[in-house]
């Protein structure tokens, strides 16, 4: 990987993402703490508005991740699989490739740069069509990926009234987001080399701005 300045190829990514995870809602990764049951397991879906890496345009795009480690993240040992929506072309894939397994990245500048440096079990990148329909606002929403990944998203339920619970985080030196809504998600997937499944469990909507430098802007 390239992770220093000198000949790295200039990138960005705008855009929204959906996640879901197997810890409890909030996350504890977002706090530094361990994770819930021991390990990380999660699926995010990537809804590209714009974008480009060089003179590749990746406007209207759409990718997710299928990650697992046995224990957290920082330990490594970790296994993961990319998802490209078939809208995108090679030179599309191979630079959404580039980007999520964290080439021309500087060091831990972003997400992809340190689930791709703690998952040294990378599966083939696969094809399938790409579907979601989500509101980042109202943490309600679905998306799916053709034969290999079902997420739905709510909000958090009130403990006492069972009404929506609103709570977002903001993360003003974070490496994925500066602001994300909390809701309540679940997942399974089928037909990857990953086999997860999540139930009402912790999930995050957030808008993205990232460079090979880290999330841009305030």
């Amino acid at each position: 990987m390239k992770t220093g300045t000198v000949n790295m190829k200039d990138w960005s990514v705008q855009g929204e993402e959906l996640a879901n995870c197997n810890c409890n809602f909030g996350c504890p990764c977002q706090f530094g703490v361990l994770p819930t049951t021991g390990n990380c397991e999660a699926v995010v879906i990537y809804d590209i508005t714009s974008g480009h890496y060089g003179d590749v345009r990746l406007d209207g795009l759409k990718a997710a991740g299928i990650y697992y480690w046995p224990g957290p993240i920082h330990e490594g040992n970790g296994s993961m699989q990319l998802v490209i929506d078939p809208a995108a072309d090679d030179a599309q894939v191979a630079a959404l490739e580039a980007i999520m397994t964290g080439q021309d990245t500087e060091e831990m500048a972003t997400m992809w740069f340190v689930y791709s440096a703690m998952s040294p079990n990378k599966h083939e990148t696969l094809r399938a069509k790409i579907d979601l329909d989500w509101n980042a606002e109202d943490r309600v929403g679905r998306a799916s990926v053709d034969g290999i990944v079902d997420t739905e998203v709510r909000p958090i339920p009130n403990i006492v009234s069972g009404l929506p619970h609103r709570i977002s985080i903001q993360l003003p030196y974070g490496f994925e987001f500066r602001h994300a809504e909390m809701a309540s998600g679940t997942s399974k997937t089928t037909g990857g080399a990953l086999n997860l499944a999540f139930d009402k469990t912790h999930a995050h909507i957030a808008r993205l701005n990232l460079t090979g430098q880290g999330v841009a802007g305030a």
